[in-house]
């Protein structure tokens, strides 16, 4: 049997995720075994195993890329903005949550709805896995720092109240966010112009 090119090793493996994502995407990660995984994939039960060594490897991947469509945006404007306000860090990441698709960490695309649907999957997941669970804290904690940063800057250039702590405005900033996404997914509430209309009144800072 011919090796695989590490392009085409690259390809099979984001078709096993891609046919992961479907599954966890619609029955959830305890209801989805790797036979499912393979029979979407339509590939043999092994198959998965020559590129992930178990579900959970394919779960924290997929969380990786959910986490990144979220917080990317909030990243990019909090690093490059000198006067980001709180509700300027928090409507960033709204236009990526709004699409229909949106490119993973190898530059495909992916269904932002079936991103998100595991993304509030992972919440519990980290509850009562440790594998999931501390990857997922130190990636929030070094988001919470980079925003926690700019609302510094915000403060002291005047977009942002003197009274607000930056390490207490990053904790809403996120909150907001993950608030939404709950929406979004569990309530089909997807009016993002709406809601990022809404932070801006709502936390408007004169």
């Amino acid at each position: 049997m011919p090796r695989l090119t590490p392009e085409r090793r690259e390809a099979k493996r984001a078709e096993i995720m891609a046919a992961a994502r479907r599954c966890f995407s619609r029955d959830g990660f305890h209801q989805t075994s790797m036979p499912d995984i393979a029979a979407e994939a339509g590939v043999s039960q092994g198959a998965p195993y020559r590129y992930f060594e178990s579900k959970d490897e394919i779960i924290l991947a997929i969380a990786g890329d959910a986490f990144r469509l979220i917080f990317a945006p909030v990243e990019r404007l909090a690093a490059e903005a000198v006067a980001a306000s709180v509700a300027d860090l928090t409507a960033a990441a709204l236009d990526a949550l709004s699409a229909d698709t949106v490119l993973d960490a190898a530059g495909r695309e992916v269904p932002v709805d079936e991103l998100l649907r595991c993304a509030v999957q992972t919440w519990s997941e980290m509850l009562r896995n440790e594998a999931v669970r501390s990857p997922a804290v130190e990636g929030f904690a070094t988001v919470r720092r980079t925003i926690a940063d700019a609302i510094e800057r915000g403060r002291a250039a005047g977009a942002v109240p003197p009274s607000v702590r930056p390490d207490h405005g990053a904790r809403v900033v996120m909150g907001l966010l993950h608030g939404f996404l709950l929406q979004r997914v569990a309530f089909g509430l997807t009016d993002t112009a709406q809601y990022s209309a809404d932070i801006k009144s709502l936390l408007h800072h004169p």
